[in-house]
């Protein structure tokens, strides 16, 4: 038989997965899964495990599942369980209304844009939210995730450069920095990517309207500017933005004519001071008709974040507002094809928007998790998810702020913090001769040496010459930061950061220690610690970390 050549080759694949560029952080988890194994396997290293902290997962880092959603999808899995006294009734009236709604079993479809039940649910929860302003169950699109809901409404709204009516392509304003997904969806779409930076040099991130602006007359000659894509609460910056912020920001695109596309997933996880979270359409409809009723909008949310962290039943939804009757029509015929979410991810989502009520059986436990107790002196507040997420933002805050070189600023909202870090020059130039940037060649040293992975901050991006890392901050246990001083060097220990706070510790404290020197020419030659014994040194847990 004549050999048969392979048809799917390197030049036959498609230019779309072509021109996907890989995330740095995914050479960091491949390396982090072969530390794993090398330890299963005996070989010695400096740490007993691999603590993960680039992850948005919450229940990979060790978030408890909420009782009443696991107990509730439970009994829809195993209906039998409804004759059982050990469910509370609530969460057995729950069910049953939601395999009534769904024909008696979770494993059937839904319809294209999601189970009306479920539509309805969402709008409740909207309508609810936002203070009784209305919100049409026909404007909601469920999705397998918010990722894919972001995949599917760049799908509508670029073109490829040459066709369409964007013959220079469409461009589109992004957050920098941003979640790296966006910037891989926007790849795929075929989009041109217009970065605008959010500003550092408060005690918070910000977004300033003045960047919108520079970012567009730059950008005109080149693409067609068409989309301003939000993220708030900010992901990694943690930043919320305030009424005043939003308002300039629908202005600005009512102005430019841009399509407002915001990512609101963080929205459960507001815990800084003084601040709330607004969703954009709320501020948009409390502007009046002038803009209420011609900006477009499409808000993203998901089950993946806050309180709920069910990531992998990958459900979200769409709501879209002023959207064009005609492309709505045409939308619930690209979703059908697209992503019709699985049954099972959409109940946990109705579940997870409409919490139990006070005086049902499962309020309390649902509040045990939910509350934000800033009490020090509650027995709830180390339950608390906001409790947590604040008390935890506050230490690595104080904690890092305190070393040399790095700088991190206070995240009012969200999983994660993006610090800063100086990275001397000989470190950069070690790194570039390896062909690595510079906060990837830091992270994978962080990784050897200490068994942490944190995420490069490039992956996110950064302004030229500015190095960040990307740590998440999810932790339930509390504990207190504290300084000690061996030898020369000072040093912070955290005994807080466990199972819950990484990925895969058992309950009992991992104890990270933070140096406040770096010596680059140790960071090169990769100083080993029975050298540093010996001339009593101690280095940064980066590269070179002991």
């Amino acid at each position: 038989m004549t050999n048969l050549k392979k048809v799917l080759t390197l030049k036959e694949v498609s230019p779309m997965a072509h021109r996907l560029a890989a995330l740095k952080t995914d050479l960091l988890i491949t390396r982090a899964e072969q530390l794993r194994r090398e330890i299963k396997q005996g070989v010695k290293k400096p740490f007993k495990e691999v603590i993960e902290v680039h992850s948005g997962d919450g229940q990979a880092m060790g978030m408890k599942a909420v009782t009443f959603i696991r107990q509730v999808m439970a009994a829809c899995f195993y209906p039998e369980l409804l004759h059982s006294d050990r469910l509370p009734s609530d969460v057995k009236s729950r069910a049953q209304e939601m395999l009534q709604q769904c024909g008696g079993s979770v494993g059937v479809y839904s319809d294209t844009s999601g189970l009306e039940y479920v539509q309805h649910n969402v709008a409740r929860f909207i309508e609810e939210r936002d203070e009784g302003v209305p919100c049409d169950p026909q404007n909601i699109f469920l999705t397998a995730g918010s990722q894919k809901a972001g995949q599917l409404l760049l799908n509508l709204l670029v073109h490829n450069s040459g066709c369409g009516s964007d013959p220079c392509g469409t461009g589109v304003l992004v957050p920098a920095p941003c979640s790296p997904w966006f910037s891989l969806a926007l790849q795929e779409a075929g989009g041109v990517s217009l970065p605008y930076f959010l500003t550092d040099q408060g005690v918070c991130w910000e977004l300033e309207v003045q960047e919108l602006q520079r970012v567009i007359q730059s950008a005109r000659g080149h693409c067609t500017p068409r989309v301003l894509f939000i993220n708030n609460p900010g992901n990694p910056t943690g930043h919320v933005q305030s009424r005043q912020s939003i308002e300039e920001v629908i202005r600005f695109a009512a102005s430019e004519g841009l399509y407002l596309l915001v990512d609101e997933v963080y929205q459960d996880s507001v815990f800084g001071l003084g601040r709330a979270f607004l969703s954009y359409k709320k501020v948009l409809y409390e502007m009046g008709p002038e803009f209420s009723s011609r900006v477009e909008l499409a808000a993203i949310h998901s089950a993946s974040k806050g309180v709920t962290g069910e990531c992998g039943f990958r459900c979200g939804f769409i709501e879209f507002v002023n959207l064009d009757p005609q492309v709505k029509t045409l939308s619930s015929s690209y979703f059908s094809i697209n992503s019709v979410p699985p049954m099972s991810g959409q109940l946990v989502l109705a579940t997870a928007l409409h919490p139990p009520k006070a005086g049902e059986p499962s309020y309390y436990t649902w509040t045990q998790v939910t509350v934000f107790l800033p009490s020090p002196l509650s027995p709830q507040e180390s339950q608390s998810h906001l409790s947590s997420l604040s008390r935890n933002a506050a230490l690595v805050v104080e904690s890092l702020n305190r070393i040399p070189g790095i700088r991190v600023l206070s995240p009012q909202g969200g999983f994660f913090c993006f610090p800063r870090i100086h990275i001397p020059p000989l470190i950069v130039q070690e790194a570039e001769t390896q062909g690595l940037s510079p906060d990837l060649f830091y992270c994978l040293r962080f990784l050897e040496e200490w068994g942490v992975a944190v995420g490069p901050g490039s992956d996110f991006g950064t302004r030229e010459g500015s190095h960040h890392i990307s740590c998440a901050k999810r932790v339930e246990t509390g504990g207190k930061a504290k300084i000690e001083q061996p030898g020369n060097s000072r040093k912070i220990t955290r005994p807080v950061r466990t199972r819950k706070s990484a990925a895969a510790a058992p309950r009992t404290p991992v104890r990270v220690s933070m140096y406040a020197d770096w010596r680059p020419e140790a960071a090169i030659q990769s100083t080993t610690r029975k050298n540093d014994r010996k001339h009593g040194t101690k280095t940064c847990p980066g590269p070179g970390a002991p």
